[in-house]
């Protein structure tokens, strides 16, 4: 499964990148911004976004719309600091198909990719 990692922190890209290696998945494309991604998508064909919200030139909320009007199936989990009620719904209404908020443990993080599969109906 292709999984593309969306936050301009390498840090937290790379603990992603480790609890995902342990999930089994290796095909993983990073991005640092929404703008990055959105260049990326199209030769990476993901099956899978995990998007930060907090980024510079493009944050993830207007990736998620830019993407949705392209692609309206492919899940996206946000990733994110931002916990206030408001924002998940401001979020989800944008196209997200799940939520997660930073600090995360492996498990919730794991738990969330395997969820948002499931209710997608996609094979992991």
């Amino acid at each position: 499964m292709r999984i593309m990692l969306i936050d301009d922190s390498k840090t937290m890209r790379n603990i992603q990148k480790s609890v995902l290696k342990q999930l089994g998945y290796t095909e993983i494309e990073e991005a640092c911004d929404g703008q990055d991604a959105l260049s990326k998508v199209g030769a990476f064909q993901p099956e899978l976004c995990l998007v930060d919200w907090n980024m510079p030139n493009m944050d993830g909320l207007s990736f998620v719309k830019a993407f949705r009007q392209q692609n309206k199936t492919t899940p996206l989990i946000m990733v994110t600091t931002e916990a206030e009620k408001s924002r998940v719904i401001e979020a989800i209404k944008a196209g997200v198909n799940n939520y997660v908020v930073k600090p995360f443990t492996p498990d919730l993080l794991s738990e969330r990719i395997t969820e948002t599969l499931a209710k997608c109906g996609v094979k992991a």
